[in-house]
């Protein structure tokens, strides 16, 4: 694969088939075009805060276990890329399978897994 195909934005779909991020190897954005999260070389997801959310399939679309026993694993973030101009349109989704009970699909059942760097749960309240 060329280091130029990796940077080929590759939209990613919900299983309804809803466009709902976007990869731009190795950096994953929301549909505005902010930074959402990363995936590693053996296709592992993670936030912006570097915890981890699932893997990412050939659909593409992110997935995880419906529960996660044990510690999370975490990463420490990289570098925040600048924001990007997502595209206009993108391709129709393929067809996507169904998923078993015990995988969920990230974006469409706990989106909020994958928030902006100001944004999130864990984010710490401003004083």
């Amino acid at each position: 694969m060329s280091k130029d195909s990796l940077r080929k934005p590759v939209p990613i779909y919900t299983t309804p088939g809803d466009w709902s991020a976007i990869l731009v190897y190795p950096n994953i954005f929301n549909t505005l075009g902010e930074w959402i999260g990363w995936v590693t070389a053996d296709r592992q997801v993670y936030n912006v805060l570097g915890i981890y959310v699932g893997w990412i399939t050939e659909e593409p679309r992110i997935l995880r276990r419906r529960i996660m026993e044990g510690e999370l694993p975490r990463r420490a973030p990289p570098i925040r890329p600048p924001r990007i101009r997502p595209p206009a349109t993108v391709p129709l989704p393929p067809m996507m399978a169904e998923l078993p009970f015990e995988i969920i699909d990230v974006l469409e059942e706990e989106p909020g897994l994958l928030h902006t760097v100001d944004a999130g749960e864990l984010k710490e309240d401003m004083d």
